[in-house]
């Protein structure tokens, strides 16, 4: 029963940790797909792209972000295909550090 205990632990906590986000690798996808229009350190340069720099838009849960980001909002395209769903949550973790 033990032994049966244990591996269920260990199996959960390595499921969670395969899905904890990167905000250092989100940091070189923003980087190359992002800064473009939404600027470094996300001050952005169009003028309708969100400031991430001041928050704008992060009150949001991350499940909104990632559709957002997949499918595209207004002239931003979408990235489904070109990102896998860990590549836009480790960026969505880079854009958490930037506001403080």
């Amino acid at each position: 029963m033990k032994r049966t205990m244990l591996a269920v632990i260990v199996t959960l906590f390595a499921s969670a940790t395969a899905l904890a986000a990167d905000p250092i690798n989100g940091k070189q996808i923003y980087e190359m797909h992002c800064a473009v229009c939404h600027g470094v350190g996300g001050h952005p340069v169009l003028p309708s792209a969100p400031s991430f720099a001041k928050g704008e838009r992060m009150m949001q849960p991350d499940t909104m972000l990632i559709e957002s980001i997949e499918n595209g909002k207004n002239v931003m395209p979408g990235f489904l295909g070109l990102l896998r769903t860990q590549e836009i949550r480790d960026v969505i973790a880079y854009l958490r550090t930037l506001h403080r």
